[in-house]
């Protein structure tokens, strides 16, 4: 068992991100069977398109947001649920004036990330 508080988590830079951070709060050596990340995008800031081998299962924190799944888009906000099968091609762009958070649990598999476009 394992409690500690989000901020004395360390923030790492999102290597493809723009002005984007994560935080492992749970790391696949804590949870036998899931991980659970925080990411922070600051306004104009996102993700650009990629595939990840595993799903992924999110919750809005806060923010404004266009998320990109396969050929749809989608804007979210505080309180929205997200869920982006492995596989599908996806992309994050914070859209509001504010840091644009969110909850992010993967399982505790291998995950093969591929970028397949430019831009956020």
């Amino acid at each position: 068992m394992s409690i500690k508080h989000v901020g004395d988590i360390e923030k790492k830079n999102v290597a493809a991100g723009k002005d984007t951070t994560i935080q492992v709060l749970i790391s696949a050596q804590e949870g036998p069977n899931f991980a659970l990340r925080k990411f922070s995008m600051q306004p104009g800031g996102g993700m650009p398109r990629h595939t990840n081998s595993v799903e992924h299962e999110q919750y809005v924190l806060r923010g404004h947001a266009r998320i990109g799944i396969g050929e749809e888009d989608y804007e979210v906000r505080a309180g929205d649920v997200v869920f982006i099968p492995e596989g599908a091609i996806h992309y994050y762009e914070n859209i509001g004036k504010e840091p644009f958070e969110f909850l992010c649990i993967v399982p505790n598999k291998a995950d093969e990330i591929k970028i397949v476009g430019e831009g956020c």
